[in-house]
């Protein structure tokens, strides 16, 4: 029942990430039925193109040795392995080329169907391999009712069809027996190549139906629920709670560093109570004015208040410390649309200092 409920709420697609660690782990969509059509094909071929000459030169050879026994004396175990080794290698050249077509062509299925990689999780023992709880599942499972499904389909239709082609040459399939090995070879191979035509085009529609269930099987089975695609985004982004609070104190450190250095500052420029700007110059440190902290509310009210205990000047001066406050950024230069009017207030603070340099 979990099971089933655990499926039910499996309503989101994969992700990017869930569907490259399954392809990681060896999980990718794989249709046996595709291999079993590309091998048919590759039989196939050998049929049309290899198997009429490779089997003539057969029955060639097994007609010479009937028909002079003679010439193949078996006085001793040399003559026996000589006969055999004239066999073998008849029997070599016509296998040969099938054995090099079912390779190529069940590589080339694989290969189609998913890039190879090496994948080690795939060989490491497993009790759920074992288990036989998990092996009924598999069984009488939903992937167990389509094997069965295929396996049934292949036996019945396939049967059919090919007793349907082979239903004409019955009786001349009987008078094969009376005859000579080359012409039994022949008559076989052209019986074959119906029967194979048949075969292939059966898997060929069981391999294109195949090949769509098994996609989407595979992928039915990684859709995700909700919550699994929210632990994914926490592990992928992180946890939105820890990213505010890590946030929260980089901004904290950020501003009692700007707090620690209003008192390097030369003057400060305010709105009574809103904003608070502090701004350094000193010439042989730049040619501009550098802002130093800046803020508002109860930033602003701090800044002012470390200014005042410090002796440094304040300026309230409402709309330059909104216009100020608005453009510029803590440790960098003033723009020069604001040159004109801090010179003005850094003239007033030397001024200001000059008779206390006096007395």
């Amino acid at each position: 029942m979990s099971d089933d409920q655990d499926k039910d709420s499996k309503t989101e697609s994969p992700s990017e990430k869930k569907i490259s660690d399954a392809a990681d782990k060896g999980n990718v969509p794989f249709s046996r039925e595709a291999t079993t059509f590309a091998s048919t094909v590759a039989i196939y071929i050998f049929f049309v193109f290899f198997l009429t000459d490779g089997a003539s030169t057969v029955a060639a050879a097994l007609k010479d040795i009937f028909e002079q026994p003679e010439a193949w004396r078996l006085n001793n175990a040399t003559d026996v392995v000589a006969l055999m080794t004239h066999l073998a290698w008849k029997s070599t050249a016509l296998l040969v080329p099938v054995f090099v077509l079912l390779i190529v062509f069940g590589v080339g299925s694989s290969i189609f169907q998913n890039l190879p990689r090496p994948v080690l999780d795939r060989i490491q023992p497993k009790m759920n391999r074992i288990s036989p709880m998990a092996g009924l599942k598999r069984i009488f499972g939903v992937q167990g009712l389509v094997e069965f499904g295929k396996s049934l389909f292949k036996i019945i239709i396939v049967s059919i069809l090919v007793l349907l082609v082979l239903w004409n040459d019955y009786f001349a399939t009987l008078d094969l027996m009376f005859s000579d090995p080359v012409t039994i070879f022949s008559a076989m191979t052209s019986d074959l190549n119906q029967v194979m035509i048949v075969i292939m085009l059966a898997t060929a529609v069981l391999a294109i139906a195949d090949l769509f269930w098994s996609r989407h099987h595979w992928y039915t089975e990684l859709m995700m629920t909700k919550q699994e695609v929210k632990e994914e985004m926490k592990q992928s982004q992180g946890d939105p709670i820890v990213k505010s609070r890590l946030r929260s104190m980089q901004r904290d450190r950020a501003r009692k560093r700007m707090i620690s250095s209003v008192p390097r500052a030369t003057l400060v420029i305010a709105n009574p109570t809103h904003y608070a700007v502090a701004l350094r110059y000193v010439r042989e440190e730049s040619d501009a004015p550098v802002v130093v902290a800046l803020g508002q509310d109860l930033v602003a009210l701090k800044i002012r208040e470390i200014a005042e205990k410090n002796g440094i000047p304040v300026f309230e001066d409402p709309p330059l410390a909104r216009s100020m406050f608005a453009q510029v950024s803590v440790d960098s230069v003033i723009p020069p649309v604001f040159y004109k009017a801090v010179a003005e207030l850094i003239h007033r603070v030397h001024a200001q200092s000059q008779p206390k340099r006096m007395t």
